[in-house]
């Protein structure tokens, strides 16, 4: 076992444990290891209308602007007095009754008072970033983020609005308090980080979040579903709605699911990082997203079915997997507790070959020849996609980040799909490491 493999598995695991039964016994954190209401079921109850015409699905309200039947109206609504909890609306950069629609469906998905969509998952965290922070402020964030979203935080957040994070490693939670400074004002943190998997113990990081007087805001991308985050004690979680809640690789959405209050500060007329900043989603990127959140369900349900799989098997040859439904890995117990029940451990695995050679040659033969899948970054497509974190989404880190992070030179980060039958594209994979002689020729199949 490796240096880093001993610092992001076993001794990591030891901790985690130790802090995950330490969570078993107490009282403020005892909701989160009890299994909670299926989020399917707040979304089934979400409030639904009939269009104007009696249509099932809600209608693409294509306006940039509404017209009101009296000027004091408009007066009204400027001033705040009349919104569209009236039915009245003034300008889509505002509020747009279709991205609205979308918006209480994430809510309910989410288990928050409100929601709102945005442009991309990007614009979703730069605006409550910039809604919960003022100039001269600062975040704790973990150590463990997209590429992007380490970008602004660590360069261009403090360039150009005087907002500096400091990162730590969210496991270790006297670095998180030793780094909470008086005008700290959120702990920033993913559910299930990219790419390398690492599980946040959400309850007890909100829990200390709000010890301090912290805002804890979550990223839950890789997780719609399996996690709840607000329901195990974050404040704001946002989406990149592009991956799995979109799911076709074809839109590019955002959205921020919190308490209504701040919801409502951000799309204030005057003061609201939504309103000026503008990222607006457009209602027919709305609309789309709309159709698809109800089937949700049956595809996370069948990624983790299938991810799963392959990850016993790839293990089962010797190679060296990452992903948290493994028993092996270092946050598996972590996640089995906090997890929704029904929809296993998400589509995302991890295949560290340590040469970026390596990757590159496999990756090539899975998809040119095997046609296993397609090299391409995001996730949630119905096809497998694949990449080398490290000189892709995570380029942007320094060698010390990319080793912080455990993301090697041959890590292919590997969103796992549903096309095809379980047994043609195990055979697919199966035959590039055969080829590449990444597994001997004469091992089992990993059945």
């Amino acid at each position: 076992m490796s240096g880093s493999e001993t610092k992001h598995g076993v001794a990591c695991k030891r901790g985690l444990q130790d802090r995950t039964d330490d969570m078993e016994t107490d009282s403020q954190n005892s909701h989160a290891i009890k299994k909670l209401v299926d989020p399917v079921q707040g979304l089934a109850n979400a409030p639904q209308a009939l269009s104007q015409h009696g249509g099932v699905n809600v209608p693409i309200e294509a306006s940039s602007t509404f017209a009101v039947m009296e000027p004091q109206t408009l007066n009204k609504l400027f001033s705040g007095e009349l919104g569209h909890e009236h039915g009245l609306y003034i300008y889509s950069r505002h509020f747009n009754p279709t991205v609205l629609s979308l918006g209480r469906k994430m809510a309910a998905l989410e288990d928050t008072e409100a929601a709102y969509c945005t442009a991309s998952g990007m614009s979703a965290i730069t605006a409550v970033l910039l809604q919960l922070c003022s100039s001269g402020d600062h975040l704790v964030a973990s150590n463990r983020l997209y590429g992007g979203t380490h970008a602004l935080l660590a360069h261009f957040l403090p360039r150009t609005c005087n907002i500096k994070t400091t990162f730590v490693d969210v496991d270790d939670l006297e670095a998180v308090h030793a780094a909470i400074a008086p005008n700290t004002k959120v702990l920033y943190f993913e559910s299930l980080s990219n790419p390398r998997l690492s599980v946040a113990n959400i309850p007890v990081l909100a829990n200390l979040a709000h010890g301090r007087g912290l805002k804890c805001v979550v990223d839950n991308t890789f997780a719609p579903l399996l996690l709840s985050p607000a329901r195990l004690g974050a404040d704001v979680v946002v989406h990149s709605m592009s991956k799995y809640i979109s799911g076709a690789g074809d839109i590019i959405a955002g959205c921020v699911c919190g308490p209504a209050e701040l919801i409502s500060a951000m799309m204030d007329l005057h003061h609201g990082a939504l309103m000026l900043l503008g990222p607006t989603m457009d209602p027919h990127v709305a609309f789309q997203v709309g159709l698809r959140i109800p089937h949700l369900a049956i595809r996370m349900k069948e990624f983790g079915v299938r991810a799963m799989l392959y990850a016993k098997r790839l293990k089962k040859l010797g190679l060296k997997v990452y992903y948290p439904g493994l028993e092996d890995h270092p946050y598996h117990n972590l996640m089995t507790k906090l997890l929704n029940d029904g929809y296993g451990y998400g589509g995302m695995m991890c295949l560290d070959l340590d040469t970026k050679e390596r990757a590159q040659d496999l990756m090539r033969h899975l998809q040119n020849l095997t046609h296993f899948g397609w090299m391409a970054v995001s996730l949630g497509y119905h096809d497998t996609l694949m990449s080398c974190s490290g000189s892709s989404t995570s380029s942007g880190l320094t060698k010390d980040e990319k080793d912080v992070q455990g993301i090697s030179p041959g890590l292919i980060r590997m969103s796992i799909g549903f096309t095809g039958t379980i047994e043609q594209r195990w055979g697919q994979l199966l035959e590039a490491l055969l080829a590449l002689k990444l597994v001997p020729a004469n091992m089992p199949n990993g059945r």
